[in-house]
């Protein structure tokens, strides 16, 4: 029990010390000017993959096991909150994927967006803010050591990655300090959130919730 506990920590640790240290000012440049962007980009997703898959694959032999840090009774009404959270995440997700932000890795200058508009004025990192935010809402029903280590990984990731990502780019890449300054960081806390909320894509709002839905119909089968 411990052992999975401290396996899920460890490949976390593994999975965002890479992160963090290819994607760094020191090393990242040279790897870079050596191996070329497209290379460069390729091994990075290699090595993420190299140890998300392990993490991923030793939660779900272990899930449910270890100390019970807690069992709350969320009852109809709390797993029905948790699903309407789990949709506006998927929708962050979803929306991100469409408007990618000036950080995206690899997207080419000219497409960069200038002002921020939709779900950038939602947060600025709405893929990731929407899988830290996925994460978060397990936790409430996934009381048991190894799920709430995997579990929390998600918005711990999120938060210290893209702060990490923020603080480099915003001395390396041209303009994007104005961006930060544009645009908040956790989701929903600006002054544009409504009208964000406003601007988004029907078809956006549709294919969030498809998802969510999906994934709720595909839980059981996959994952009891």
């Amino acid at each position: 029990m411990t052992g999975s506990l401290f396996g899920v920590l460890g490949l976390w640790g593994l999975f965002a010390g890479t992160h963090t240290v290819l994607s760094s000012r020191g090393l990242r440049p040279r790897l870079v000017a050596r191996l070329g962007e497209p290379t460069f980009l390729g091994l990075y997703s290699l090595v993420a993959l190299a140890s998300f898959v392990p993490l991923v694959w030793l939660y779900l032999e272990t899930r449910h096991q270890g100390a019970l840090l807690w069992a709350l009774p969320l009852g109809t009404a709390g797993l029905w909150a948790l699903y309407a959270g789990q949709a506006v995440a998927w929708t962050l997700v979803v929306a991100g994927l469409v408007n990618p932000s000036p950080a995206t890795v690899g997207l080419p200058a000219e497409r960069r967006p200038r002002d921020p508009r939709g779900v950038h004025r939602l947060t600025r990192h709405p893929l990731f803010m929407g899988l830290g935010l996925a994460g978060l809402l397990h936790l409430p029903a996934n009381g048991f050591a190894t799920d709430v280590a995997f579990w929390a990984g998600f918005p711990l990731f999120a938060w210290l990655g893209c702060a990490h990502q923020d603080a480099r780019k915003a001395l390396e890449q041209p303009g994007y300090a104005e961006w930060i300054r544009a645009t908040p960081f956790l989701p929903f806390t600006g002054s544009g959130t409504l009208r964000g909320l406003r601007e988004l894509r029907p078809s956006v709002l549709a294919a969030g919730l498809v998802l969510t839905i999906t994934l709720r119909l595909l839980h059981a089968p996959l994952f009891r």
